[in-house]
């Protein structure tokens, strides 16, 4: 396994742990369950697990990439770029459900303050790796590059008379 593979393999881990650790968090807040607000702490730092290992892969991913095919390296660079971003809100959604599993179980009443903190930086983590993964998709899917495709009828391009 390179490391090509393994940043396809972990690259959707932060996009969805950051989506259904929002659900898991938003209903255990809806429920008052504290054991459910923690569930959704450990996937929080899962996918800022999985966010370090896509990162620290891309480089690798972007070396074998430009031998395979002729990226531009322009939408390369976009992603990497952004891809910190990406990276920095994980991080700090990573740190604060540490702290707020913490807070949870020993210090009760900053529970609702650290649960509704770590709520707004799930979506904030969420919408940034989810661009992230969509400039991901353009070095590789030129489709995503269009924004009015080609209809293909029997092989033949449909024309406009």
């Amino acid at each position: 396994m390179n490391q090509a593979h393994l940043h396809l393999v972990v690259n959707h881990l932060p996009v969805f742990g950051s989506f259904f650790g929002f659900l898991v968090l938003a209903y255990g807040v809806f429920s008052k369950s504290q054991h459910t607000q923690i569930t959704a702490y450990f996937i929080f730092v899962i996918s800022a697990i999985g966010a370090s290992v896509a990162y620290y892969t891309g480089e690798g991913a972007e070396k074998i990439l430009e031998h395979v095919i002729e990226a531009k390296e322009t939408v390369i660079q976009r992603h990497e770029y952004f891809a910190i971003y990406a990276l920095i809100s994980f991080i700090v959604l990573g740190l604060l459900s540490v702290i707020a599993y913490i807070i949870t179980t020993y210090y009760s009443l900053y529970s609702k303050i650290s649960t509704l903190l770590l709520l707004f930086i799930s979506l904030v983590s969420l919408g940034l790796s989810s661009w992230t993964c969509y400039l991901g998709g353009q070095i590789r899917h030129t489709e995503l590059n269009s924004a009015t495709p080609t209809l293909i009828q029997n092989g033949n391009k449909e024309k406009d008379d």
